[in-house]
């Protein structure tokens, strides 16, 4: 069956609104009711007679009409119950978000759940998680308020977390810095539908490019691995697992009912099904928004632009540690830039623009770079509190990554006025780092996805 009516549904069942702000039922239909969502939305909750004037049904089975999906946010003990009245009216896709079932040792309650929705041939996710957020469709099934949780604008990365925590703290933190987003899946205790199988629906999904994952435990990793070696050539799968240490997979097993493993077994695997381990959350968003974003590149020469010489040494040290090398373009192309540009700029790798650095020196080194065919990716340092150069350079960047074959990186340090320039490239497909190092470490993963994909044909 497939999972496009959790993304895309006409009508929506929250079965377990609430008149009371505090809760999560109110906070999910206010979400639908509110938000973008162009569907119809229906609350569900027999001792309220409507919410925010729209009438409340006793059932799901009183709606009149189809539903597509219905979000369950009752007491665990109660789910079984509501799934079967879903079951009854014909809806076949349900995401639980009630809490109290096999993370807290209630097996018996679970398998309840799954042999209900066995019965009715219903997909679930859940149960025991945040739900899923789909900046697209409207649905945002996540009990946090906007005006404490932002939620990211539309984008071309997905991300699902085992973990609702968190996975909607990143998605705040998305929101803050501009990064934009396809689809967002917290999916629990994976009662019914787990990691590799969304891993699967997204890497069909048009508006998704890269995948991005945190796990906890893996209900049947062998699935997971032959989906992503299936697939990892295609979009690229990026990970950080949680519970690697004896000690964090026994919190995991108190988080989520799910076994974790070691850390040298799930790297070995990750390895070999071509998933791209990151190691911190940061990290990982590091590589999705190049790979995003930026063409693959060719070969692992790289062209540093600075107005900062200490910048520059920086970048050259990271880039060589990462695996990458210093482009060498060639000498007709530095006979130009030395014609074209002061004569007491420094024209070789990395080419320092000094700190007299205005737009359109950055503008003729980067074209020159684009054209090199002795440079494979450019990393452009951007220091915008020199004297001259305005808020211009920018647009000089955006618009020569947009027309460009090579991918473009930019390295940008500094307080409010630096952040506000890095959120105008971000916004225009741009990849902004605060320091050379994370953002040479991200263009060795770009280049040796590059490579794996090369090997895979």
């Amino acid at each position: 069956m497939s999972l496009d009516k959790f993304f895309e549904p006409r009508s929506v069942a929250v079965v377990g609104a609430s008149r009371s702000p505090g809760k999560p039922g109110h906070v999910i239909f206010r979400n639908f009711f509110e938000g973008n969502f162009k569907g119809k939305v229906y609350p569900v909750n027999p001792k309220a007679r409507e919410l925010f004037g729209q009438k409340c049904y006793r059932s799901v089975e009183d709606i009149p009409g189809k539903v597509d999906l219905a979000i369950i946010v009752v007491p665990a003990s109660l789910v079984p119950a509501a799934l079967g009245q879903c079951g009854r009216k014909g809806i076949r896709h349900a995401v639980v978000i009630s809490a109290g079932f096999k993370e807290i040792g209630n097996a018996e309650l679970e398998e309840k759940v799954k042999a209900v929705a066995r019965k009715h041939r219903m997909r679930l996710i859940g149960t025991n998680c945040i739900g899923i957020y789909d900046p697209y469709s409207g649905v945002d099934t996540i009990f946090n308020p906007r005006y404490k949780l932002e939620r990211p604008d539309k984008g071309n990365i997905a991300y699902i977390s085992q973990s609702g925590a968190i996975g909607t703290v990143m998605l705040d933190w998305m929101a803050m810095k501009g990064y934009k987003i396809s689809r967002f899946v917290s999916y629990g205790n994976e009662t019914d539908i787990g990691a590799d199988e969304l891993i699967g629906y997204l890497s069909r999904d048009r508006d998704t490019k890269v995948i991005c994952a945190y796990f906890e435990g893996i209900k049947d990793g062998r699935k997971l691995f032959d989906v992503a070696r299936k697939l990892s050539h295609r979009k690229p799968i990026m990970v950080q697992k949680g519970g690697i240490t004896k000690e964090g997979s026994a919190a995991v097993q108190s988080h989520t009912g799910s076994l974790a493993g070691s850390e040298e077994v799930f790297s070995a695997a990750f390895r070999q099904s071509g998933i791209i381990q990151a190691d911190d959350m940061e990290e990982m968003f590091d590589f999705a928004r190049l790979l995003s974003t930026q063409p693959l590149p060719k070969g692992k020469r790289v062209q540093v632009i600075t107005d900062g010489g200490g910048f520059g040494v920086m970048a050259v040290d990271s880039i060589i540690r990462n695996g990458l090398e210093l482009a060498g373009m060639k000498k007709k192309t530095l006979r130009e830039l030395k014609k074209a540009l002061p004569p007491y700029f420094i024209i070789k790798n990395p080419i320092d623009l000094t700190g007299n650095a205005e737009s359109w020196h950055y503008e003729k080194a980067i074209n020159a770079a684009m054209e090199d065919p002795n440079v494979d990716m450019i990393m452009a340092i951007v220091l915008f509190q020199v004297p001259a150069l305005t808020p211009e350079v920018t647009s000089v960047i955006a618009e020569a990554s947009k027309n460009s074959r090579k991918p473009i990186v930019v390295v940008a340090s500094g307080g409010r006025y630096t952040e506000v320039l890095k959120k105008c490239l971000e916004s225009s497909g741009v990849p902004c780092f605060s320091y050379p190092a994370r953002a040479a470490n991200a263009m060795g993963v770009m280049y040796n996805y590059a490579e794996y994909r090369k090997r895979r044909g």
